[in-house]
């Protein structure tokens, strides 16, 4: 194993397979981020949603993708650029992972790629024992998805936060106001038919616990490119609540506790979990 990898593995306890996917994902992201930044991918985009949350704010939940935003509008943008830098960067630590962007079959402003790696052989790098392997087909693939909006609605805010392994580097991210205006958009206006993303209730746990201030301006941004806010008026935190509370009523709870259950370790943390219990975080959230 790789020292750097070696170093990055003991800040985890896996025991079980998902333990070990998990690392490996999250290293994988890790080791992504590191290549775009050398490859001045920053000085265009920003990271935001659920893994910039867990890798840069200590979520405590898994995620699978990896979320950025550009600075502006860039219509003609594309991944493809970046993707040898990424494999170069992750193959310098062992891991060997191919590149592939996804071709868009209609206008979007998302521009997508994957980068794909055999999850037995880069289980195995990561220390994982035939118990673990067991049962994993030889052909299995680790897939992780990179998503860059290249269309971004106005009104937020970035900084720059750092990631000390396996390099001291620096990472651009949306605000945790944006963020949580970001998070509260999918609550609000993600389309998933008779699916529920119960990760997106479970972070909105942790912003009303850990961070409750939302920046109204960037989500309002968000919900009239969507076209969920289609008023004249701004959007105040009276409407957002009065929102919020509709979504809650239409919440299958049960529905979204099995989908996120799979990305925590413990899941007695959403026994809690009740239309009481998500109209109490309403009352938490408040502007920036």
């Amino acid at each position: 194993m790789h020292e750097a990898v070696q170093s990055l593995m003991a800040r985890y306890t896996c025991r079980t397979r998902d333990d070990h996917l998990n690392a490996l994902r999250e290293i994988l992201q890790e080791l992504a981020l590191l290549g775009l930044w050398r490859a001045k991918f920053f000085e265009h985009a920003a990271f935001y949603g659920g893994t910039a949350l867990r890798v840069l704010h200590g979520l405590d939940r898994y995620s699978e993708d990896l979320d950025f935003s550009l600075l502006r509008p860039t219509p003609g943008f594309s991944l493809a650029e970046y993707g040898a830098a990424l494999k170069r960067e992750i193959g310098s630590f062992g891991f060997e992972v191919a590149f592939d962007r996804r071709v868009k079959t209609r206008t979007t402003a998302i521009e997508s790629a994957f980068f794909k790696a055999n999850t037995v052989r880069e289980m195995i790098r990561i220390g994982a024992g035939e118990d673990i392997l067991h049962g994993v087909h030889p052909d299995a693939q680790l897939k992780i998805k990179l998503e860059v909006d290249t269309d971004p609605p106005g009104g937020f805010t970035t900084e720059t936060r750092y990631l000390l392994q396996p390099i001291p580097f620096p990472v651009r991210v949306f605000s945790l106001p944006d963020l949580f205006a970001g998070k509260l958009h999918a609550v609000l206006c993600r389309k998933w038919g008779a699916c529920v993303k119960g990760r997106d209730w479970y972070d909105l746990v942790w912003y009303a616990g850990r961070h409750p201030e939302v920046r109204l301006a960037h989500l309002e941004a968000r919900m009239r490119q969507s076209g969920d806010w289609k008023n004249t008026a701004p959007l105040d935190l009276d409407t957002l609540r009065r929102l919020l509370t509709a979504a809650i009523a239409a919440l299958n709870i049960k529905q979204a506790r099995a989908e996120v259950t799979p990305f925590v370790r413990d899941p007695r943390a959403l026994e809690v979990w009740s239309p009481e219990f998500f109209a109490s975080l309403v009352a938490r959230i408040k502007p920036a």
